[in-house]
């Protein structure tokens, strides 16, 4: 409880310069750009207009009952998050080594703002996927999304997704400063991760063998449950929902358990 809450006294002390972070990473991602900010809503529907024409038409990926193009984006919202969060937390320590090294800061505020950074941006893309779910009501494809009260969920899910996350990328964020070829590595792991996550494909075309190893699998878990509510309207489970919970909460606490235990040695890696 202590540390925890030290942890919220910080980050009230700190909000000053997690905006400033927040604000910087904006500016650098859009500087010189026409369209800025609005790259964030075109950008997953140019992706899922690219893939719902190489999946569905080229190598004829479908899933049966469902609207495909909904599938897709679901997955493609999502994973792109935690790909492109997790990639960014990785570098953030080592990228702000310069501040670091001149005045105290806690550094876990680096690794956290990259995730907050991204996840502005994914809140930004959900407005084309909600729009993508009301769109299929007007003929968008052969079966409409399900429209349902279970979508009150989808914040918790989100949420869930968020804190794994976190946890991962404070992981990555302390081991890449001791070894930095985890830049290198991480970037092969979420070339594999993403093949095993149905992100453009469905389960249901894999081996019963197979399918049970996916279930170990964090990103099906949290895609899986909000295509369940999208798609099918399915509540999930409260065992489901606990499941969530349980993978974030592992993954945060492991995360923040090794980067607290070697933080203080970050600066003599500098």
């Amino acid at each position: 409880m202590m540390a925890l809450k030290r942890i919220i006294i910080n980050f009230k002390h700190y909000r000053y310069l997690m905006i400033q972070l927040i604000t910087r990473d904006f500016k650098r991602k859009y500087k010189r750009s026409v369209l800025g900010v609005v790259w964030s809503l075109l950008y997953p529907v140019l992706m899922m207009s690219v893939m719902a024409i190489v999946f569905s038409h080229m190598f004829r990926f479908s899933v049966e009952g469902t609207n495909y193009l909904v599938y897709l984006m679901t997955g493609i919202i999502m994973w792109s998050y935690f790909s492109e969060a997790s990639n960014s937390a990785m570098t953030s320590v080592v990228e702000n080594f310069a501040l670091i090294s001149k005045v105290y800061i806690p550094k876990y505020i680096f690794p956290v703002a990259k995730c907050l950074f991204v996840g502005i941006n994914f809140v930004l893309t959900l407005i084309p996927w909600i729009g993508l779910i009301i769109i299929t009501q007007f003929g968008l494809g052969t079966y409409p999304a399900n429209i349902n009260i279970y979508y009150l969920l989808l914040p918790y899910i989100f949420a869930c997704l968020f804190l794994f996350t976190i946890g991962v990328g404070l992981f990555l964020s302390c081991v890449s400063v001791f070894l930095r070829d985890v830049f290198y590595i991480y970037g092969i792991i979420l070339t594999i991760w993403n093949y095993f996550t149905p992100v453009f494909y469905s389960i249901e075309i894999l081996p019963k063998s197979l399918k049970q190893v996916f279930a170990f699998n964090p990103m099906y878990q949290y895609i899986t449950t909000a295509r369940d509510i999208v798609l099918y309207g399915k509540c999930p489970s409260l065992l489901t929902l606990g499941l969530l919970a349980l993978i974030s909460i592992i993954s945060l606490g492991i995360g923040s358990l090794v980067f607290k235990k070697n933080q203080d040695k970050f600066i003599y890696y500098i």
